[in-house]
Formats: C-alpha cells, structure tokens, sequence
C-alpha cells in the first residue's frame, strides 16, 4: 500500500492536485459531504455501496394483514430497525423538503411515485440508522421497486416475510381500527387490495421461486401469528450470534 502521505506537499495551496483524490487514498472533506457514510464506496456504476455486510428482510402482506404490529415485536425481540416506506415518504412531505414537495405533488396527481426516489430514502434512513439488520415494510410493491432496490443498493434480502391474509379479514381489521386515516374509507381500501393483488403478488412469487419466502398465516389471533414469525427468526438470531462469539 502506498504512502498517503507521498504527494501532501504537491501544490503551493497545500492541496492535493485535481485528480488526484481518485485512487481513494484519501478521504477529503469535500467527500464527506456529499452525505456517503465513511464505510462507504463508490462502486464503477456510480451506486454507492455500504462495507459493512447488513441483512435486509422484505415485510409484505396486504392492507391490514399485520405487518406493522409485528414488526414492532421483531424489533423488540431481534434488534432489527423496522423501516416503513410509505412512513418515510410521509415523512418527507412533512418535512417541507423540495423532495417532499415533488413526492406530495405526485401523490395528489395519482402518480406512481419513482422507484428510485422511495429506493434513495430507504437508503438514507438505513445509512443514519447505526443498525445492520433492517424490516422494510410494504416495499418492494412492485417488480420495477424490487429491480430499483437492488440496482441502486446492491442489496438482496435475506428472505421476504409474507403475511398471508384473507381479503375479508383484512378489510375487517381496517374498518374496526381507529388510526384516523383519509385512505381508510370503504372503497378506497378495495381499490388498495385491487392495487396489491396486481402488482405486488408478482413480487412475491419471484421471490419464491428463488426460495426466498417465508408466508406466515396472519388471519390468526396477534400472538399465535408471531409465534410463527419467532419460528423463521430465531435460528437466524442464533446463527448470527454464534458467528460473533
């Protein structure tokens, strides 16, 4: 390995040449804030990649099948960092950001909202977060999602997390629930279940045919449902505590 400090004195400025910065030798300033964490880099395509290995887990299931109340308790029992994508989009419009005022504009338009742009946030709360092992609820919902997922990130899941729930249990739960949604009207959450039906099952059966899914019977009573969800996580817990001992 070279000397990083070798070319320190070229220029009068005491600054490195242009140019020069491109071998990585060094890490400048200007670097660190275009917002990459340290333990990142660059990689050849442009997509900035984390060195640290992290474990992503894919939550999916339709509206009101228990993603949410179960993530909270894998969070509690397996130290992961739960990451809702439609919660982070929110958060962004709340925000008052120029990103937030495109995503919101897009939404009262009835656009679909870029890939990327739901990708680059995910990235972002999974860089600040500390953490290595991330749930990331209701996203990919479609099969450009998932695509944009791994391209941009270089991530693949560890495995998707599918709670499988009938369309009449679901919409029950939603209309006896008091969360004081604008999207929990009647007709609206058909045209939710219509929407999940049609662009994220696709997603699930790629992952399956990969062998990537792990379904979880979610029209059972909250504590028989995690029971099952322990089931998948906790030989994953224990594998990962044995290779740190």
């Amino acid at each position: 390995m070279g000397n990083i400090f070798a070319n320190t004195n070229k220029g009068a400025n005491g600054r490195l040449p242009a140019g020069k910065e491109q071998n990585g030798s060094l890490l400048t300033k200007k670097k660190e804030e275009n917002g990459r964490l340290p333990s990142e880099k660059k990689e050849a395509n442009g997509n900035v990649k984390s060195e640290k290995k992290v474990t992503v887990v894919f939550v999916l299931g339709g509206p009101g099948s228990g993603k949410g109340t179960q993530c909270a308790k894998i969070v509690q029992h397996f130290g992961y960092t739960h990451l809702s994508a439609g919660d982070l989009l929110r958060a962004e419009i709340k925000s008052g950001s120029e990103n937030g005022t495109m995503i919101e504009n897009m939404i009262k338009e009835g656009k679909i909202v870029p890939s990327e742009v739901t990708v680059k946030l995910l990235e972002r709360a999974m860089q600040q977060s500390g953490n290595e092992k991330f749930l990331i609820d209701g996203f990919p919902r479609n099969e450009e999602n998932r695509a944009a997922f791994e391209t941009v990130t270089g991530i693949q899941p560890k495995f998707v997390l599918f709670f499988d729930c009938p369309a009449e249990e679901m919409e029950r739960r939603i209309l006896s629930r008091n969360q004081g949604r604008d999207d929990d009207n009647i007709d609206t959450i058909r045209k939710r279940f219509k929407v999940y039906m049609e662009s994220s099952l696709p997603v699930i059966e790629y992952y399956n045919s990969k062998g990537k899914v792990r379904k979880i019977d979610a029209a059972k009573p909250v504590e028989e449902v995690f029971e099952a969800v322990k089931a998948v996580f906790t030989p994953l817990n224990e594998k990962a505590v044995l290779q740190a001992v």
